[in-house]
């Protein structure tokens, strides 16, 4: 496989309402869509890095950047092309992993829509439909949570997550068990917003029989995890400190996680991502597929992912209309608190012409 063309796409998505977590306030998306042409097919990405650097190093202008002056032309050189190729073709650019997720998946989309395989079977998953919980940003008040999640169980969510921070937490997880009750699966998020001397104040969510409590501390702090499980009995799940499968071995070797988050973004591409689900299968620990409000085109790929056997605990992969009234494919929707698998081939979606248009801000194509 050559690539003839490739042509990187600006869109901005308005949110149906604000998404606060303990970094940041989204109101609108900026996406980046990553487009590859070849003699037999185009392939479709998007790019999960944020405007700012604020979740990760990462952000999406540098994001571009990487990808146009140092991830392409390493493509472009290539006698041939798959990709299974495209991680070691990238592997001496250091980092930049989302931007390489994106650029690998875009290749793997127009390699199996050529083959007529789904990104799922390539992949290997066996699940046709993904369970599917939801995400709720930090509120203004605690009414205005209850009102959130209220909705959302109407809607059908098999799992709340809740977004938590210094000053946002403990009352706002003890109002809604108390509304709900036992029954509703519930955890939390804190995106590192915690400290090893927070300890003990964590241990008080064990009160509350929460699912897990992802991403307590900083990214790198993966000693402090192991200390933290030594006192809280909530299981630790790591978003932020997986970024390959070394890392996800490590963190479960020294004892820092029960549960590992998969966000391919985060990882470098699906492929990574399938290694450190093989990881923690082989040590048995669990893993769910995580999100970063991706369009369509990021949510269906992830479905792809999630059906593979180790994903026992439910997604962050919501419908569209949990973050967007208009998506940039048909709506991705929700039956009976699960999502469909895709089964068309490559990532088993496509983007609609007229809308990706109406909201693009910027098109740059790009040719060997």
């Amino acid at each position: 496989m050559k690539i003839r063309a490739v042509e990187l796409i600006r869109v901005t998505m308005p949110l149906v309402a604000p998404f606060r977590t303990s970094f940041a306030v989204e109101t609108n998306r900026d996406v980046l869509l990553v487009r590859v042409e070849t003699a037999e097919a185009q392939g479709w990405a998007e790019c999960v890095a944020m405007d700012s650097p604020l979740y990760s190093s990462e952000y999406l202008d540098g994001a571009q950047q990487v990808i146009s002056d140092h991830l392409l032309p390493r493509l472009f050189a290539a006698d041939e092309l798959s990709g299974a190729a495209v991680g070691g073709l990238l592997a001496p650019v250091r980092g930049h992993r989302m931007a390489k997720s994106a650029v690998e998946t875009a290749v793997l989309d127009a390699e199996l829509r050529a083959m007529g395989m789904p990104l799922s079977q390539y992949l290997g998953a066996t699940a046709t439909e993904v369970v599917s919980g939801v995400s709720v940003g930090i509120q203004d008040t605690v009414p205005e949570l209850l009102d959130a999640v209220e909705e959302y169980l109407d809607a059908g969510y098999a799992r709340i997550k809740l977004k938590i921070e210094p000053g946002w937490d403990l009352a706002p997880v003890a109002a809604v068990r108390e509304r709900f009750g036992e029954d509703i699966v519930l955890q939390v998020d804190a995106n590192s917003a915690y400290h090893r001397a927070d300890a003990r104040h964590l241990a008080q969510l064990d009160t509350f029989g929460l699912l897990l409590i992802e991403q307590p501390l900083a990214e790198e702090d993966l000693a402090g995890n192991v200390e933290l499980a030594k006192v809280i009995r909530t299981p630790i799940c790591l978003d932020e400190s997986i970024v390959s499968a070394q890392a996800a071995y490590e963190a479960i070797r020294t004892g820092a996680c029960a549960i590992v988050n998969i966000k391919p973004g985060r990882v470098g591409g699906y492929l990574e991502s399938r290694r450190i689900h093989d990881v923690c299968a082989a040590a048995g620990i669990p893993v769910w597929a995580g999100g970063m409000l991706e369009t369509g085109i990021g949510r269906a790929a992830n479905l792809a992912l999630a059906g593979l056997s180790n994903f026992t605990l439910p997604s962050d992969i919501s419908a569209s209309d949990r973050y967007y009234a208009q998506d940039l494919t048909e709506p991705i929707t929700m039956t009976g608190g699960r999502v469909a698998v895709p089964t068309g081939p490559g990532i088993g979606i496509d983007p609609i012409p007229e809308v990706v248009t109406e909201l693009t801000t910027a098109r740059t194509v790009i040719q060997p």
